[in-house]
């Protein structure tokens, strides 16, 4: 049967709102695979912490690969994901939500694909729109019924980290078309439509990015807005998972019928 997941970014360690938890590991071909299991209301949820349960990973030595092969072995076929981000849009503010719907790849390190020509072929996938339209609409349905403010859309760009982004990258990133900056949600997006999951994900601005804030960015502004605002999250959290049907086909899961499907 498909399942939900969730995956957490910084300050995000935990749904919060399962019970029956349990601790589980996943032994994949990219590598072991840490994650969660809980019910609610008899519903099975995986969760997933991105940087580990005590934020001992950085976003560049995340195994990105070895988390949605997990998923997917596990019968996952509809992911939301949290992230953290740095506003470069004054109309994006610090504490309020965005429904990322594009992002730019700015990482320089990472492997980016399963289709690498090693255990599978090669493959160009189509991503035009990145992030699964279903979940989104369903997302911001959320955020209506609970009265929560959502932006929309946004554009995502993904840095390789773990360092903040100098002024001058800022500048350049706001003539690009980004409104917020991240380290983490590439290639988890674009594995995850590798492997027909739908997915999506929900930023929260934690801060102005460097140049637009007139003072240092520090971690710990980025946790402390991440625990005030988690409530929201939650709201939204729940209301997926008593709305929204994972058993419903979506185009996502047919992101590779030219080439014959994903194959575990």
């Amino acid at each position: 049967m498909n399942k939900l997941a969730f995956i957490g970014g910084t300050g995000v360690y935990n749904v919060g709102i399962l019970h029956n938890i349990e601790e589980k590991s996943i032994n994949t071909p990219y590598g072991k695979a840490h994650y969660q299991k809980g019910l609610y209301e008899n519903k099975e949820i995986i969760f997933l912490a991105r940087h580990g349960v005590k934020h001992t990973i950085p976003p560049h030595k995340i195994n990105y690969r070895a988390n949605i092969y997990a998923l997917k072995m596990l019968n996952v076929s509809s992911v939301i994901s949290t992230t953290a981000v740095g506003s470069m849009n004054p109309t994006y503010k610090p504490g309020e939500l965005v429904l990322i719907n594009q992002f730019i790849d700015c990482t320089k390190h990472r492997e980016h694909t399963f289709f690498d020509g090693e255990r599978y072929g090669v493959t160009h996938i189509d991503m035009s729109e990145p992030y699964c339209n279903k979940l989104r609409r369903a997302i911001l349905k959320a955020g209506v019924e609970n009265d929560i403010s959502i932006h929309p859309s946004g554009t995502y760009i993904c840095t390789e980290g773990p360092r903040f982004e100098t002024a001058a990258e800022i500048k350049a990133y706001q003539l690009w078309g980004a409104d917020v900056v991240g380290m983490t949600n590439v290639p988890e997006c674009s594995l995850a439509r590798e492997a027909e999951i739908c997915y999506a994900t929900i930023s929260m601005v934690t801060n102005f990015s460097t140049g637009i804030n007139q003072k240092m960015l520090s971690h710990k502004e980025v946790f402390d807005c991440m625990e005030k605002n988690i409530h929201s999250f939650r709201k939204i959290v729940t209301w997926i998972i008593k709305n929204y049907n994972v058993q419903l086909d979506c185009t996502c899961h047919h992101a590779l019928d030219e080439f014959g499907g994903f194959h575990l």
